[in-house]
This record gives C-alpha cells, structure tokens and sequence, in this order.
C-alpha cells in the first residue's frame, strides 16, 4: 500500500499556457537524479495520481516537478490551477533507473530529452554526480516551439560554472529559432547535423546517451543509434544507451 506524505506548494511557475513548474515543501525525499514518483490530489473522494521526474536535487529543500497540460486529463489541469499555500500528496516511493548509478563509465554524457522529458536531466545537471563521473556533458533538449525551451536559467548556471565541459543543443521542431536546430533528434543525429551542432562525436567508444521523452522518439532515437554500433544498457550487459518511459 503507497504510503502519501502531505505536501504544501510554494510556487506554481507557467511557462507557457500548457507548461507548468511545481515546488513543494513538506516531502523530505531519498532518492537519485533521475528518478521520478507519483503525485496526486484528491478529486471527487478518490486519489488520482501520476509520476513526475523530479527536477530538483537529491539533498534540495524543496521538491520540484514540471509537467504539461493534458487538457482533457483528470490530473493535470487541476496541478496547472495550484496556488501557492494548497496541498498536494507525494507518494514516498521514488523509483526509476534512469539514473547515473546504472550508467557505465565514458568520457561523454548524453542528455536527450524532448519536451517534459528534460525534467530528469534538469535534476543530473544540479547535482555533483554527472561532473564527477564524465569530463563532458551533452544536454539535447528538443520541443516543438522555440518558447518550450524552459529552464534556460539552470543551463546558464552549468556553463558559467563547467565551461566547454558542458555543451547545450536545442532543437525545435516546428519554426526557426535563433541558435537553435530544426527537426527531430533521431533525424538531426542520422543526417550529423546533432554532433556538428554539439561539436562532438557520438561514437560506442567513449559515449553514454540517456533518452526520455515520447515514445516515438525514444524508439526512433534507439533505432538510431543501433544502427551505429550502441546498444542498450542492461545490468547483465552493459551497453550505451539508458531509457526509461513512463509515458
């Protein structure tokens, strides 16, 4: 049976009219970068839940999720109208191996992530984990328009303090934006333009790719870089490619 801790929001930040940040307080979490958990309110006498990444650190006061409105959803529409004060129930089960701790030894990392899928990464980057382990860290953050591309703050914050060891490729998908690439990951990483933009080789020797987002892309990105000689990691086998859905 989930046990549910009570938790008390501090801030709901819009993005956009369908993209939201929450942070709590009150949810005093163990768990590793990368890992997600179940939210949830109670509506019409029932819990209705959902998993969310965190986006905060492991070790940060307060928990953070970042999430989209499914405009016909019974949960988050009702998590887009939170104001600061309301409750909300956090499900005291982190879980998910999208994490560093599975994640064989390279030189490079590789973040890829579209949309709301950037959550995990977000949370990779704040903490000391990532820097320790890879001398290089890729971000790839893939949305359809240009003002999706959210927490510009804390990818400024890891070029200020990693400096070349950190590179940021944005991709948008359905009109031009300054500094920014056109198209789909899988596609933009068959054709080079992905490692031309990042300056870096994706090659099995020396690289880790992480992928979480929609299905599509995950399987077409998979598909990808198969074809170019990686393989997915597994406890009993390692490989370079890490994925989790929970789509």
């Amino acid at each position: 049976m989930t046990q549910w801790l009570e938790t008390r929001v501090v801030e709901n930040r819009h993005w956009t009219e369908s993209l939201f940040t929450l942070r709590v307080e009150g949810a005093p979490l163990a768990f590793e970068a990368g890992q997600f958990v179940r939210i949830a309110l109670e509506i019409e006498g029932e819990r209705v839940a959902r998993a969310f990444s965190m986006v905060s650190a492991p070790g940060e006061p307060l928990l953070e999720f970042y999430g989209v409105v499914v405009p016909q959803g019974p949960l988050s529409p009702r998590l887009a109208r939170l104001q600061a004060g309301e409750h909300l129930f956090v499900a005291a089960n982190p879980a998910g191996f999208l994490v560093l701790s599975e994640v064989p030894h390279a030189e490079t990392l590789w973040l890829m992530a579209t949309g709301t899928g950037i959550a995990p990464f977000i949370s990779m980057l704040r903490a000391d984990t990532p820097w320790r382990r890879f001398e290089k860290v890729v971000l790839v953050h893939a949305v359809r328009l240009a003002p999706e591309l959210v927490y510009r703050d804390d990818i400024d914050r890891a070029r200020a303090r990693h400096g070349a060891r950190f590179l940021y490729v944005p991709i948008v998908s359905r009109e031009d934006a300054p500094n920014a690439l056109r198209g789909r990951i899988p596609v933009l990483l068959t054709d080079g333009r992905l490692e031309g933009a990042a300056g870096l080789e994706l090659a099995p020797t020396g690289s880790q790719v992480m992928l979480c987002g929609n299905p599509d892309m995950l399987k077409d990105t998979t598909r990808a870089l198969v074809e170019r000689g990686l393989r997915k990691n597994r406890r009993r086998t390692p490989g370079q490619i890490t994925v989790e859905s929970f789509w």
